[in-house]
């Protein structure tokens, strides 16, 4: 019962704070001393709780008259730092259980599958909880003559009722208490199947390096660089498909009954396809990945805009996008470990700063869908959007088709084209890796001379 403005500021201030909190949060992380279970593991201990209450407190309906936006403002960028207190170790874990580039890949591969499975149980458990109580939509005979939003809006609510709302509260706290759970059990299996292995986690430092010294060899490195801007035009295509697809059926292909079903298609296709996608990439490399994987989904984006509504075509387009998402979740997370390879061997005498690499590339990822969010609002907001109305003016239809079909191509297009200044192929990622040999072997050799030189003076 918030207005949209509100609720868009609320969204805007709590991606800016996660601005603040990702790099901030990496670097205290590269501080942290080495405890019995690990560096990176006692974040995630210990931020879980905290993480799930908040949660839960995003979807409680305060009974106050006044300060509802402080409330959920507060609770949700409060649950912005604890998920970044999660999501960076957890993340930053693959550097830090091996060494080897195909065992990190390996690990990226198996997470980024469990990772789409669980979008796909969090979207069936909110999805068929919510949607059984959700209230029905308002015929448009409502909506006729409105000029001012907020009088619909003032409208809409007088014919809402009440016995309904109190049906769909309980019933996103219940779906926030089963995510909460899910949360819970997925933390407390990583805390006890996971270990840090010392040797891998390159952290020590011989001098303290500060927070803004750290920030700018890592933000120099011209890999990562061009690494994060090829993928944020890309993130940003799927993040606005991802976005605006369940309306998109909803409204413009009159799927109002089939989007859940829909969108599982698309993440199930994701969950499936991500070992195919492993595979490629490990036989042809992962640009040739890039390209092959996340322009696949070009055609199809194309198919369901132009073509009439048609629901067999729409979940051969779903299963083809899920593809394409799959590379698009797979691809960046692998390919970040190449990227602070190539980083050591520029900087070996600097250590410690995986964490801030993984930090910064979660906040982009928050970005874009905070990106993606603003552009949805403003865009559906111009177009007359109407809130719960059982169709929309012909403009919202037109800016659907733009929102999941024109502007996610020309931004995956953009986003390839940026990412051929990419450096690292594979010719120059066998190169580092055995360079990165090459160097821990010549470590290794002189720390055993030193002992050596030291027992015999003994």
């Amino acid at each position: 019962q918030l207005d949209p403005f509100y609720a868009s500021i609320i969204l805007f201030v709590g991606r800016a704070w996660d601005a603040i909190t990702d790099p901030v949060v990496g670097f205290f992380i590269t501080k942290t001393s080495w405890t019995r279970f690990g560096r990176l593991m006692p974040w995630i201990i210990f931020s879980t709780p905290f993480a799930v209450i908040s949660y839960f407190l995003i979807w409680f309906v305060p009974d106050i008259s006044s300060g509802q936006v402080m409330w959920y403002l507060t609770f949700y960028c409060i649950f912005q730092t604890l998920v970044t207190c999660f999501h960076v170790p957890y993340s930053a874990l693959t550097m830090f259980i091996s060494r080897e580039q195909s065992e990190r890949d390996s690990a990226t591969a198996y997470r980024m599958t469990v990772e789409v499975l669980g979008t796909v149980l969090g979207t069936a458990i909110q999805g068929q909880i919510v949607g059984k109580v959700i209230t029905p939509c308002i015929e448009s005979p409502l909506f006729i003559g409105k000029t001012n939003s907020s009088v619909a809006m003032e409208e809409l609510n007088m014919t809402h009722d009440t016995g309904s709302l109190t049906d769909t509260r309980n019933a996103y706290m219940i779906a926030a208490g089963v995510i909460g759970g899910l949360y819970i059990l997925c933390a407390v299996i990583l805390s006890v199947g996971v270990r840090e292995k010392r040797e891998s986690s390159e952290l020590q430092s011989d001098e303290p390096v500060s927070f803004f010294q750290g920030l700018k060899l890592v933000m120099n490195h011209g890999a990562y660089i061009k690494l994060i801007v090829g993928f944020l035009f890309t993130s940003l295509a799927f993040m606005l498909l991802e976005g605006n697809f369940a309306l998109f059926c909803t409204y413009t292909l009159g799927f109002r009954n089939e989007f859940q079903n829909i969108l599982l298609a698309i993440m199930l296709s994701a969950t499936l396809t991500i070992p195919l996608w492993q595979w490629f990439l490990t036989h042809f490399g992962k640009k040739t990945a890039v390209y092959v994987g996340i322009s696949s989904a070009i055609p199809f984006l194309i198919v369901v805009a132009v073509r009439d509504s048609n629901l067999i075509i729409t979940y051969i387009v779903a299963v083809a996008a899920g593809i394409s998402v799959a590379a698009a979740f797979l691809l960046p997370w692998s390919m970040l470990p190449d990227v602070i390879d190539d980083f050591k061997l520029q900087h070996p005498d600097s250590h410690g700063h995986e964490a801030i690499f993984f930090s910064f590339y979660v906040f982009f990822t928050k970005f874009t869908s905070g990106v993606s969010l603003g552009i949805s609002t403003l865009s559906l907001d111009f177009a007359g959007y109407q809130t719960r109305g059982c169709s929309q003016p012909s403009e919202v239809n037109f800016t659907l088709k733009m929102l999941v079909s024109a502007v996610p191509v020309g931004l995956i297009l953009l986003g390839l084209l940026l990412f051929k200044l990419y450096p690292i192929d594979e010719e120059k990622r066998k190169k580092n890796k055995k360079a990165l040999q090459d160097l821990r072997e010549e470590s290794n050799s002189s720390s055993e001379s030193d002992n050596t030189e030291l027992a015999s003076i003994v």
